[in-house]
């Protein structure tokens, strides 16, 4: 019996401190306002620049994910006890979410000055 409590509260743990996929992480709130002052080339500049930082964040947080996954298997598999270990990054999630916020604001202003620029979302995985 105590070794079904410790079994489920390792998994409760682990499953609760691992890296969400960079798909996962949606993005922070972000004023519109910070942009307003810039021109239609200064928003594709900033927008490339984010655009960026966001694909290089999106494959480190992708490769935590994925690390911890396994090492929640590996955990929950072999050794109960290195569950307690698994902790994800967010730091690196909330940078993401910070830079996906400004994007989407650099969109909404490039929308109210009629610029023209074609923000493109990732394709959302389908279920199989």
């Amino acid at each position: 019996m105590v070794r079904t409590v410790i079994a489920a509260a390792s998994i409760a743990v682990a499953l609760s401190g691992c890296a969400q996929k960079a798909s996962d992480v949606t993005g922070s709130y972000v004023s519109p306002l910070t942009y307003q002052s810039f021109s239609c080339r200064q928003i594709v500049e900033e927008a490339s620049r984010v655009s960026a930082k966001v694909g290089e964040l999106s494959g480190v947080q992708n490769k935590k994910a994925n690390d911890d996954a396994v090492a929640t298997g590996v955990a929950l598999v072999i050794f109960w006890p290195a569950a307690f270990f698994i902790k994800g990054d967010k730091q690196t999630a909330s940078e993401l979410a910070r830079l996906k916020g400004e994007l989407e604001a650099l969109e909404k202003v490039s929308i109210q000055k009629n610029c023209g620029i074609k923000f493109e979302r990732a394709p959302v995985p389908t279920k199989t």
